[in-house]
């Protein structure tokens, strides 16, 4: 209601004083006309000896507009010259608002009379505050940000579409060139200088690790890369996170876990392998010479799962570089299916694969026959084949029990295994070959019961 009061006001007054000034031109230019074709001049007029005009003739109009118009104008003049300038005071700060300047203050005053005015300049210089106090909180956001930013030890390089770095913190000056500046250089110019293993770390579009010598030490880091829209334009975020000492407890851990897992697996089997050959010695002393070969045999079955235990342990440790070769979909998965029975799911890929047959189809076994011993039904397990934009993606399904959050987490773990007598290498192989494909393994539980696992891995040319 008070701001409807407001503007009915001022268009009231605003009105009343044009249409006051409109009647005042009109009875200025109305006297003026009547002064020199009525009276006096008219009377006046013979003793110059001059003839009295015609009120109406064309030429006593145009010349009471010309005697008339200078003093209409004067008077806006006079009359508006306290709002123009408080316009132009407007204007002015307006156009410093839009560069970004908000310290303008308007000194002009409201005319006498337009209080409305007077209110639309306190709402400006309210604004302007409002803004000058928006624009000092965002200078000690961005101070505090920056100071966070700089002083983070983990590395950040920003670039543009030209390469040119933007922004770099005082860790990555640090990192890629001794402290100094980096801010308008080319990243490429700049690598120059620095170790082998950096310039190609960061020539790479994706994610990764690499090592560098800092402080005569060798250092682990982890690159992370992100592109995204800074002001309408392409950037490129470079992050380098220093994991030398993240890596090596979790080495250490890791250590731990296969000398657990070895130290469990050895007692296992030396163990019933020194309590056979003491039955074996017993038999021999007492002549019970017939049982003697089936302690033997146990023996050999004792080490026989030794020695297949170590060779799942060298398999991971010395997986080779897969040779990608051209491979057939049909005929790569009718010999998978002679180890492990599966279902097809959907059509069979006629579009080449290319990858290393041996190597993948080794991590599908693994895969199978974690399936197979999930407790599922032989035809319930699946496999299905699919190309997804530029990669493959084969998927292993069972109807098993699934596994639970936890599980999920450190399944694709080296030696981690939800089965008793499982040595847990079996993913963990699955993993390193899709890794070593430049892919990746995902796994997770089915709707109605069971577990999917997929291996997805480039297309390649």
């Amino acid at each position: 209601m008070m701001g409807g009061a407001g503007r009915v006001h001022w268009r009231y007054t605003l009105k009343l004083r044009l249409t006051l000034f409109l009647l005042g031109a009109s009875l200025l230019s109305l006297l003026t006309h009547a002064t020199w074709t009525f009276w006096p001049w008219p009377a006046l007029a013979p003793l110059f000896g001059m003839q009295a005009p015609d009120p109406w003739s064309p030429w006593a109009l145009l010349l009471t507009a010309v005697l008339v118009l200078p003093g209409i104008w004067g008077l806006a003049h006079v009359l508006l010259a306290p709002l123009t300038r408080l316009i132009r005071a407007l204007e002015g700060t307006v156009l410093s608002y839009r560069d970004g300047e908000f310290s303008s203050v308007i000194t002009a005053q409201a005319p006498t009379g337009l209080s409305e005015l007077a209110e639309l300049l306190r709402l400006h210089h309210e604004l302007g505050h409002a803004l000058r106090e928006q624009r000092h909180h965002l200078a000690q956001r961005e101070l505090l940000l920056d100071t966070v930013v700089q002083n983070t030890p983990v590395a950040l390089v920003l670039t543009d579409t030209q390469d040119r770095i933007a922004y770099a913190n005082l860790a990555a000056r640090h990192l890629l060139d001794q402290g100094r500046s980096l801010s308008g250089r080319v990243l490429t110019e700049v690598l120059q200088r620095a170790p082998d293993d950096l310039r190609e770390a960061l020539a790479q579009p994706q994610d990764g690790l690499f090592s560098v010598m800092v402080d005569q030490q060798e250092e682990r880091f982890h690159l992370s890369i992100k592109d995204f829209q800074l002001q309408g334009q392409p950037h490129r975020l470079r992050l380098m996170r220093r994991m030398t000492r993240e890596l090596s407890r979790q080495e250490v851990a890791s250590w731990k876990r296969v000398i657990r897992v070895m130290s469990h697996e050895l007692n296992n089997s030396l163990a019933p392998i020194s309590s056979l050959a003491h039955s074996g010695a017993e038999l021999a002393r007492r002549g019970q010479m017939e049982r003697i070969p089936g302690v033997f045999a146990s023996i050999g079955e004792r080490a026989a799962h030794l020695h297949a235990f170590l060779a799942g342990y060298a398999s991971v440790a010395k997986l080779p570089a897969p040779v990608l070769t051209p491979v057939d979909w049909a005929h790569f998965l009718e010999g998978l299916s002679v180890h492990y029975r599966f279902t097809r799911d959907g059509a069979t890929p006629t579009a080449m694969g290319s990858f290393d047959a041996g190597q993948m189809e080794q991590a599908l076994i693994n895969l199978l026959k974690n399936a197979h011993e999930s407790g599922s039904a032989p035809e319930a397990v699946s496999l299905k084949v699919e190309a997804l934009r530029d990669e493959w993606r084969v998927e292993v399904a069972d109807r098993g029990p699934g596994m639970n959050e936890a599980q999920l987490s450190q399944a694709l773990l080296p030696f981690y295994s939800t089965k008793r007598s499982g040595s847990g290498l079996g993913l963990a192989l699955a993993r390193e070959i899709a890794e070593a494909h430049g892919g990746r393994i995902l796994m997770g539980n089915r709707d109605g019961g069971g577990l999917w696992v997929a291996v997805s891995f480039p297309m390649g040319e």
